[in-house]
């Protein structure tokens, strides 16, 4: 996060009741980049506040008091996915085997090997960081998907990749909505020295302001009314990996200071915590919003501003990269095809040139959709024009017609409901995300779909 001394792979827990083992253990993790904390029984190894945003723990077997194996059983109930090594001089398979049943990742006899040690600790925390990215995307539900792209504006993008890539620096993606700058992220992340760590998307317009702190930084049970379980937070999800925040601008102003702390520092409080979790995250952010001009209005911290605009690349709409149709429609077909369980075996020329000359106001997302549409209503052998939607058959006329129609009134009506249903259409007819790609309110949508007798959308979802 552009901050060397916050940097840290992890924040460790060594229980041991012999002094010497624990300065040891702490200066040998501290000098390998680890935050290290250091308990001498394993009661105060229970306490609350030693387990906040703990990573990972390396305990004795036989300690005064609570025995090692007493502990790794408390904490399997406490937090269930925490990696816990077990390190002792009184080895034998018994206690190996009951430790491992137990939950222990690993039992490592003294005098560990310090190359024993720190490859199985990496492996440890590296496991658990990629169960907690498995974890939330099963919750999201989502498939990764490779941008396209064969045009000379592609192809630029790609260069700015390839040299963003390597480094840790906060990339900030512009573009208009639905030219796929989540796509694009990933790729960051795939081709970054971090590919193997977890990727976390997070949609900024989608969370409500008094869900923000809990969705981002994570709480505990408890908490708070309603709290029944520990949550991770994206920040902690995204730990050693990427984040990304998409529609960066709709960040609420209160919310603000607190991610550019996160930024700056390195660390944060999930709600309920009293103790620090320190996260290492390489930031991407992307908007289609003027993000200049929200720090010029107030509306965007300047300071966070600067933080995330390290590297900019804009994306180019689709109606600039009309190259790339084919190869994204393509795509897209094979996508749908496999899900319908339909054999087509391509798109059709004729469907091509008009997939070509259409202007695509909704950008990659709205192509996507009429692939999708077009699939399941295609009948043939290949993609035919009449499986495309209604106004995309009108550009294809007005293109016909257009020298015969000098009616000014008339054109301008026709291209405003032309508009009006390729913006529903690339918002899945959701009638508030309609109007965000229209630069317009719900309210004044409702009138021109009035105007126009469009009675298509969704406007409670």
């Amino acid at each position: 996060m552009g901050n060397q001394k916050t940097k840290t792979k992890g924040t460790v827990l060594v229980v041991d009741d012999e002094a010497y083992v624990r300065d040891s253990l702490s200066l040998l993790l501290t000098r390998q980049g680890y935050s290290v904390r250091t308990a001498a029984l394993a009661r105060d190894a229970l306490e609350k506040e030693m387990l906040d945003g703990l990573d990972g723990i390396i305990t004795d077997l036989k300690m005064p008091g609570v025995s090692g194996l007493d502990l790794l059983k408390q904490l399997k109930q406490k937090k269930p996915d925490l990696p816990v090594l077990v390190l002792t001089a009184h080895g034998s398979v018994a206690s190996a085997v009951e430790c491992m049943k137990a939950g222990a990742y690993e039992f490592l006899e003294k005098p560990a090997g310090m190359e024993e040690l720190l490859q199985v600790l990496k492996r440890a925390l590296t496991e658990s960081s990629r169960s907690r990215e498995l974890e939330y995307l099963r919750s999201r539900g989502g498939q990764e998907r490779n941008p396209l792209g064969c045009s000379r504006p592609w192809r630029e993008i790609v260069e700015e990749v390839e040299a963003a890539a390597p480094t840790d620096a906060s990339v900030l993606l512009l573009g208009e909505s639905g030219t796929g700058k989540e796509e694009i992220a990933r790729l960051i992340h795939r081709s970054s020295q971090r590919h193997d760590r977890p990727f976390v998307s997070v949609n900024c317009g989608a969370i409500p302001v008094d869900l923000f702190e809990s969705e981002f930084f994570g709480h505990c049970k408890g908490a708070f009314t309603g709290a029944s379980r520990d949550r991770q937070g994206r920040f902690r999800v995204a730990h050693t990996g990427t984040l990304f925040l998409d529609e960066i601008s709709c960040l609420p102003e209160s919310a603000q200071s607190k991610v550019l702390r996160v930024l700056e520092e390195g660390t944060f409080e999930r709600i309920g915590e009293s103790r620090s979790t320190n996260v290492d995250v390489r930031l991407i952010s992307a908007t289609n919003a003027d993000l200049e001009a929200n720090v010029e209005s107030g509306r965007f911290r300047q300071d966070l501003f600067y933080r995330i605009n390290v590297f900019a690349i804009h994306i180019p709409p689709l109606r600039e990269r009309l190259e790339d149709v084919e190869l994204l429609a393509e795509a897209f077909l094979v996508e749908f095809a496999a899900k319908t369980g339909k054999s087509l075996g391509g798109i059709g020329q004729d469907t091509l040139e008009m997939l070509r000359r259409y202007s695509w106001p909704g950008n990659i997302r709205e192509l996507r959709n009429v692939i999708e549409r077009a699939v399941i209503l295609e009948k043939q052998k290949v993609l035919t024009p009449v499986s495309l939607p209604e106004n995309i058959h009108r550009v294809e006329v007005e293109n016909d017609d257009r020298d015969d129609h000098f009616n000014l009134r008339e054109s301008l009506k026709s291209e405003e409901r032309r508009v009006l249903k390729s913006a529903l259409m690339a918002a899945n007819g959701v009638k508030r995300e309609a109007a965000r790609l229209l630069g317009v309110d719900e309210r004044n949508l409702s009138y021109y779909l009035k105007k126009h007798g469009l009675t298509e959308g969704k406007s409670d979802e």
